[in-house]
């Protein structure tokens, strides 16, 4: 058995690599979706055309109120995953605060802090930042398995839309437009919106278990393999957990984080262990001699 300490370094170090990791797609993303606008009367907003219900949670908000995702049921929710160590996050809570009053009886949005470290440590600061910016939604920290429950959160921030049944039906990764929730809010609502409303089918990009409806994976060749051996392939690449911290399985990984190497390497070795297996059973055995 390790020595306690070891095992609290190693922990305290994974959690601090994953911030990390998380800090740096933030920035890319701020950079990649900067200039994403949403222009009146000739933007395209989408949704999912076949959505899952939204994984069931509870979470205690800063003040200590508990908030149960059942009971969420009849209004839209637009789940803001973000940190106060993010800048592009703090920009966007101003939008979101007046998106909330605008709504208020058929729109909840519920904050859901990355922040890292002991419950007590981090209340008081989201506490200080909810009273600071006069936000008017509820607040909360997200624990590893609410954020593992939509697949994981690869950068901040995350947006993810529910509709009044409780369904997940659009995920944004990055800045986004204000403007863009809004009008998908809307939509959602059955209001007027300056938009055509186009949907398309979730292949895990939305929501991560989808992974599984996939027949191919980016930067993953299945070409060569016989259609049985594609199917194993698939199942195992679907069973089979990224070692990359983002607790996805290999599937989830390369649809959501494609540039992802630990993913792409492992893919590529299941495929290459099937694919010999493939040719071993290929070799026809040698004749008995009479």
């Amino acid at each position: 058995m390790r020595p306690p300490t070891v095992n609290k370094v190693k922990q305290a170090m994974s959690a601090v690599m994953r911030v990390v990791v998380v800090f740096v797609l933030c920035a890319v993303l701020l950079t990649a979706s900067s200039g994403r606008q949403l222009d009146s009367g000739t933007a395209t907003i989408r949704f999912v055309k076949n959505p899952e219900p939204a994984p069931d949670f509870t979470v205690r908000d800063v003040d200590g109120n508990s908030i149960a995702s059942g009971k969420l049921r009849g209004k839209v929710v637009l789940l803001s995953f973000w940190a106060t160590w993010c800048q592009p996050c703090l920009d966007e809570i101003l939008d979101l605060i007046g998106i909330q009053a605008r709504y208020t009886d058929r729109l909840q949005i519920i904050g859901l802090s990355l922040d890292y470290g002991p419950p007590e440590l981090v209340n008081p600061v989201l506490k200080r930042v909810v009273q600071e910016r006069g936000i008017n939604y509820p607040v909360a920290v997200a624990p590893d398995d609410l954020q593992a429950k939509f697949g994981g959160i690869l950068g901040l921030p995350t947006t993810i839309l529910l509709d009044q049944a409780g369904r997940l039906v659009q995920k944004h990764v990055g800045v986004v437009n204000a403007s863009l929730y809004e009008t998908e809010i809307r939509a959602l609502l059955k209001l007027p919106v300056a938009a055509k409303v186009e949907f398309f089918e979730d292949k895990g990009q939305v929501f991560a278990p989808n992974a599984k409806s996939v027949k191919e994976l980016p930067g993953v060749d299945l070409s060569k393999l016989a259609t049985e051996r594609k199917e194993e392939a698939l199942r195992l690449l679907n069973e089979l957990k990224c070692s990359c911290s983002c607790r996805m399985t290999l599937a989830q990984c390369r649809i959501t984080d494609s540039i992802c190497v630990a993913s792409l390497r492992q893919a590529a070795d299941v495929v290459a262990k099937i694919s010999s297996e493939t040719e071993k059973s290929a070799v026809p055995s040698k004749p008995l001699p009479y």
